[in-house]
Parts: structure tokens; sequence; C-alpha cells
């Protein structure tokens, strides 16, 4: 379909690119902020500039955040001798949306995948494994809970970093089997992603 505006053709074309964004939807989008004012579009506008800006990552535990350590990372009141480790910035979200963890968490940065070219290499395995080791003045690691998606990526990277985690010395757990096979942590919701972190099992 051919719009009378090039730059309204070069906005749709930028929202069909986003995540669960078809071209329908970035069609209504785009109307939509064509109708809103000036001062609304420009809020949005300067919203994602400054989350490009002013958004990095913590050094510590590879999430989204404006300073390193990040608050998780610096809060005294948490538990950092155990460790919740997920895929994407978007689990620790999830994991904190049910109130059932009060430790410190680890990005991975994704999952592994050799069909999408995604290896150990890629993801932050090395960064784990020099927490878990630990350095002089920091608490030591006991646990570490495998919270990677129940998809065959999520628990592939699971076995990988618990048999990696093994001469370590510190308990290994994953999930249970409350999040539904095949799913990502982001949709379950709060009571059954809550549950599966309490029924945590040791992994073999």
């Amino acid at each position: 379909m051919s719009f009378s505006s090039k730059y309204l053709e070069r906005l749709i074309d930028e929202l069909a690119r986003l995540p669960s964004i078809g071209r329908k939807t970035a069609q209504r989008i785009a109307f939509h902020l064509l109708k809103t004012s000036r001062e609304d579009a420009m809020t949005l506008a300067e919203a994602i500039v400054a989350v490009k800006e002013k958004v990095g990552f913590c050094a510590e535990c590879g999430n989204y955040a404006e300073k390193s350590p990040c608050p998780l990372c610096a809060d005294d009141e948490r538990d950092a001798s155990i460790l919740c480790v997920v895929e994407q910035p978007v689990d620790v979200v999830a994991v904190e949306r049910t109130g059932a963890f009060r430790g410190r968490y680890h990005v991975l940065g994704g999952a592994l995948s050799p069909l999408d070219g995604t290896g150990p290499e890629d993801l932050r395995v090395k960064e784990l494994l020099a927490r878990v080791a630990g350095a002089a003045g920091r608490t030591p690691v006991r646990e570490v809970i495998l919270a990677t998606n129940p998809t065959v990526a999520g628990e592939s990277t699971a076995l990988y970093v618990s048999r990696l985690l093994a001469p370590h010395g510190v308990r290994v757990t994953r999930i249970a089997r409350g999040v539904p096979v095949g799913s990502d942590l982001e949709y379950s919701d709060q009571m059954t992603l809550a549950r599966a972190l309490e029924g945590r099992k040791d992994m073999d």
C-alpha cells in the first residue's frame, strides 16, 4: 500500500520492525501519532532519545541501568550470596514483579542457540563464573538459581551453565516446572513464577 507521504511510509516501516508489531498495528500507531498534539509526539520522541543516550548496562549483573552498579546490585539489603541467572533484562522485571526473590541477578544476554549463531562466547558466562569464584572482601556465592526460559534454548543453556558451575562447589538450582514449557518468563503470571522460584530443584 502506498501513502501520500514518504515520511508517513517511513514511520510505518520503522514501527513494523518492532517486536510483536505487524504492519496493520504499525499503521494504526502512525495515524494515532499524526492525530496527537505536537507536544505529546515530541515527549515520546524525547523519551526514546533519552533511553538510548542515558541507559546502558550494569557492569556487575548485566541489567539495564543508568549507572553502574545498578540499584539492585547496590542494595545492601539484598542477599549477595544468591544469584538468579536469567536470559534478558526483561526477565529481571518478571522475577522482581513476584516479590519472591531478594537476592542478586546475573543477566546472560541471551541463550545458547546454534541455529541463530549464539554460542557460549556470546553470553556473559565468564562474568558469571568470575562472580561465583569471588574476590577478597566480597560475599561468597552459595547458590545459583538458573531461571532461563523453559524453552529448548533455555534448557540447553541451564544445563551448560550448571556443568561449568559444578567444580565451584556452589548449590545450583533450576526453577520448577510451574512455568509452562516453551514459554518466556516475561509472560508468566506473578503467582506461577513465584511458585516456580520457591519450588526450585537442585541441578543433577
